[in-house]
């Protein structure tokens, strides 16, 4: 069993460029907290194995998602939650005035920054390179 305290700041970034804080870590899957401040435009990423499910926290941005069989680009506001399935390929922002924070659940545990590949996305990445 574990139990943790939310940190009182950010820990890494993600590989798309987001200020993450490591929450749980277990043997089927992490879960982090992801702050994207506003007017940050993160770069686009595909995955090789893990799948994710987000839940949005507070702030507001867009998510666009691209798989073999269908586009989309899905408004973030708090309460949607949204899933990226592994392989596919996407890109999200911060478009509010407060920061876009979400929890981020990996299915399994993220293996590390080998994962993610860089790809091109629709919007110009403004995020601070890892």
């Amino acid at each position: 069993m574990q139990t943790c305290s939310f940190p009182s700041s950010p820990d890494d970034r993600s590989p798309a460029g987001a200020e993450i804080r490591h929450l749980m870590d277990g043997e089927t899957g992490s879960m982090i907290h992801s702050t994207v401040p506003p007017g940050q435009v993160n770069r686009a990423t595909v995955h090789a194995t893990v799948s994710e499910f987000w839940h949005v926290l507070s702030g507001e941005g867009q998510i666009w998602r691209r798989d073999a069989s269908d586009e989309e680009t899905t408004v973030l506001v708090s309460g949607v939650s949204i899933d990226i399935p592994v392989g596919t390929a996407f890109q999200y922002r911060c478009t509010g005035d407060e920061p876009l924070q979400f929890l981020c659940i990996s299915m399994p545990r993220w293996p590390g920054e080998q994962e993610a590949t860089f790809i091109e996305g629709p919007w110009q990445p403004t995020a601070p390179e890892v």
